[in-house]
């Protein structure tokens, strides 16, 4: 641990004191613990072994890297008091929300103070007039649409795992319905963030719900697809996009104590499906071209015959073990008619056979649970493996010629794995499972995800649709977006954490 002795200027609420000094172990001195539990109390405070390993790694393949140290504040106030604290004494700060990140972007490189925000979970404003509400970090997806159930709105991204929101907008998460109501970074509209050193920032200012651009279904808003939109969302071009920076930061330029997102309607109705296909070839185009006709799709998910095996097994279903694509309109009943009579008719025109439609409740809940299960159904294929899943995501006009390009070399590869993904925006993921004692086979793995997200920036896509860059895409990372790009992003946390000190070894 003798790297995190940094000489630190003296910044925040702390002076500078020995609280660093280590024991024989390599543990923080009992002067640096007793500073922590001044702030947040000593019932929030813990450098049990079981708590640090539970803290030091997330769903990911990345061996755990353990923090010195966990805390739980309570409010915004304790978690400027620690990052100041921490910031003095040149003690590494790691974010922590849910654990169910998948890029190591919660492991402790450099050992360090991990802030658990899950304590931290009141709602803190809804706004139902101007589609907005406040949250804390602790606050889960699930649980706001639970507490939304009553107001005729809801949180429509929606990654599978019941991620925190605030988790969810640090990694710049996105999900199964992202083809018609956007990802994270279509639905933050401010967030409040304690800086490296304790000052507090409001990306949008204080207290405002501006939104900058056109939502990412306003055409179809337009078209009458769904209720008009609220006249209190307004938009702004005061100055920079600090929110947008912090969107996808991954916990590197700040601690998010809460997030403003935007509601959206709840539908006034909702039709679900399955549609088995011929080859791998049938159902990708047949998503190109219910994209291409303008079909206002919510959802359409892609998965291989291998996942839908896995899913039958994990979740009880009965559906074909072909290439399959789930799918799900919103809309007015009328409108679900036309948009059922089309998907119908680009499928069949593709060789599709036993569409399958859940119109009720409970069966379109069955249906997307089991997708939602998908990452665990596979796990299950190669029990005590690690699953480690590729997230590319390319233009939809080449979604076609990568998918099945992939689907062939991991037949070729010898290795477990499955093919599961958000094509409506080109985003899909393999999942494949892995011996992380075998170290020739983790080797193969890693080979096989870089030759894809290789294969994907060729095509003009991206390494990372939804789960982030964290620890293994970092060279990745480089080549996408050039040597210009990556030293601006060096200068920015430069200027935002000149220590490096936020969640240090991601990203960057």
């Amino acid at each position: 641990m003798a790297s995190l002795l940094r000489a630190a200027a003296t910044l925040g609420l702390f002076p500078r004191r020995g609280y660093c000094s280590r024991g024989a172990q390599g543990e923080l001195s009992k002067g640096f613990v007793e500073a922590l539990k001044a702030v947040v109390g000593s019932s929030h405070v813990s450098t049990a072994a079981a708590h640090r390993e539970q803290h030091g790694h997330d769903e990911s393949m990345h061996r755990c890297q353990p923090p010195d140290v966990v805390v739980w504040p309570q409010n915004v106030e304790q978690v400027s008091r620690l990052a100041a604290l921490c910031y003095s004494q040149g003690l590494p700060i790691i974010p922590f929300g849910t654990g169910t990140g998948l890029e190591g972007g919660v492991c402790a490189v450099q050992g360090g103070v991990c802030i658990n925000l899950t304590h931290m979970d009141r709602i803190l404003k809804l706004n139902p007039e101007d589609f907005s509400v406040v949250v804390e970090p602790g606050v889960t997806r699930k649980a706001l649409n639970t507490y939304l159930r009553d107001s005729g709105l809801w949180f429509p991204v929606d990654p599978g795992a019941d991620a925190s929101l605030c988790g969810m907008v640090a990694t710049g998460a996105s999900g199964t319905n992202a083809v018609r109501y956007g990802t994270m970074r279509d639905n933050v509209l401010n967030l409040e963030v304690v800086l490296p050193g304790g000052r507090l920032l409001h990306t949008a200012g204080l207290g405002r719900h501006f939104r900058s651009g056109l939502w990412p279904e306003t055409h179809r808003l337009m078209a009458g697809h769904l209720p008009s939109v609220s006249p209190g969302s307004r938009k702004s071009a005061a100055g920079y996009n600090l929110t947008g920076l912090f969107v996808g930061s991954e916990g590197t330029l700040g601690l998010i104590t809460a997030a403003t997102l935007r509601l959206h309607p709840v539908p006034e109705a909702t039709v679900a499906a399955t549609c088995a296909f011929p080859s791998v070839q049938a159902a990708v185009d047949t998503t190109v071209h219910i994209l291409q006709a303008a079909v206002p799709v919510a959802r359409i998910e892609f998965l291989d015959e291998v996942m839908m095996d896995a899913c039958n097994r994990h979740s009880q279903l009965n559906c074909p073990v072909a290439p399959t694509l789930f799918l799900e309109f919103h809309g007015s009943e009328q409108a679900l008619a036309e948009q059922i009579q089309r998907a119908e008719e680009i499928a069949g025109h593709n060789g599709a056979s036993l569409f399958s439609w859940a119109k009720e409740a409970e069966e379109r809940r069955r249906l997307w649970a089991a997708r939602h299960s998908a990452w665990y159904a596979a796990l299950a294929l190669r029990p005590g493996c690690k699953g480690y899943s590729t997230d590319v995501c390319v233009p939809i006009s080449r979604l076609p010629e990568i998918l099945v390009q992939t689907k062939e070399d991991l037949k070729a590869s010898g290795l477990t794995g499955t093919i599961v993904g958000h094509v409506g925006d080109g985003n899909f993921h393999c999942i494949l499972l892995v011996d992380p004692e075998d170290t020739e086979e983790v080797r193969r793995v890693m080979a096989f995800g870089e030759q894809l997200g290789r294969r994907a920036l060729a095509l003009h896509g991206t390494c990372t649709g939804e789960h982030g860059i964290g620890l293994g895409k970092q060279q990745l990372l480089q080549e996408e977006v050039g040597a210009v790009g990556m030293e601006t992003m060096r200068q920015l946390k430069a200027m935002l954490d000149p220590q490096g000190l936020m969640n240090p070894g991601k990203v960057l």
